[in-house]
């Protein structure tokens, strides 16, 4: 099975809303590329929305299904962010966080109100988003003698990589990002021109 190496996300942020017997619930859609993003984000909404009695969220990163949160901000347990994130699972969408504002309207929904309500409410943010597909990339740096340029440049020019960042001296440096499924083939690559060194950085 090949590595899989593309994602959806969303391009921008989006919002939704969703109203059931009085009650406000106020989507936001978020693209997110780490955890520490998350925070800012839900305590400006808290500013924002000071009168709502909820600011219920999920969030989710990178292509597996154990790098998430949810968080029900005071609901029954499993009624808001479980529904905001099973949401994300089902459209495939991952970098992303959803908070979904609630406005209490005087009558209380049940579980199955609840549930349906954050859903929909998030059904509704990202059918306002932008959703676009991205591809999972290795990040590696190359370094090399001056004189091997043209040998570095062929192979950049051949699979188009994207430079990142580059220092030339007599021993000269390259960061290059790419797509993860060219990884092996791109090292097999650069292992063959003599005396440069390949070190993986990151993946992003």
């Amino acid at each position: 099975m090949l590595f899989e190496d593309t994602f959806k996300t969303i391009r921008t942020p989006a919002e939704g809303i969703f109203k059931d017997r009085g009650s406000k619930f106020l989507a936001y859609a978020y693209p997110i590329k780490q955890e520490n993003e998350v925070k800012p984000l839900v305590e400006n909404l808290k500013k924002e929305h000071f009168k709502a009695v909820h600011h219920c969220f999920a969030y989710r990163l990178g292509l597996d299904r154990s790098n998430f949160r949810v968080n029900d901000d005071g609901e029954p347990s499993g009624t808001a962010g479980k529904p905001i994130f099973n949401t994300l699972l089902s459209q495939e969408i991952t970098n992303i966080l959803v908070v979904v504002v609630r406005y209490f309207g005087g009558t209380l929904l049940g579980v199955p109100g609840l549930i349906n309500a954050y859903k929909c409410a998030t059904i509704e943010a990202l059918a306002m988003a932008d959703i676009i597909e991205k591809t999972v990339n290795d990040v590696y740096i190359v370094s090399f003698e001056f004189v091997q340029m043209n040998d570095i440049m062929k192979v950049v020019k051949e699979f188009s990589l994207k430079i990142r960042n580059q220092t030339y001296d007599n021993q000269c440096k390259m960061e290059l990002e790419f797509r993860k499924t060219l990884t092996n083939q791109l090292i097999g690559k650069f292992e063959k021109i003599d005396g440069i060194v390949v070190e993986y950085l990151m993946t992003v």
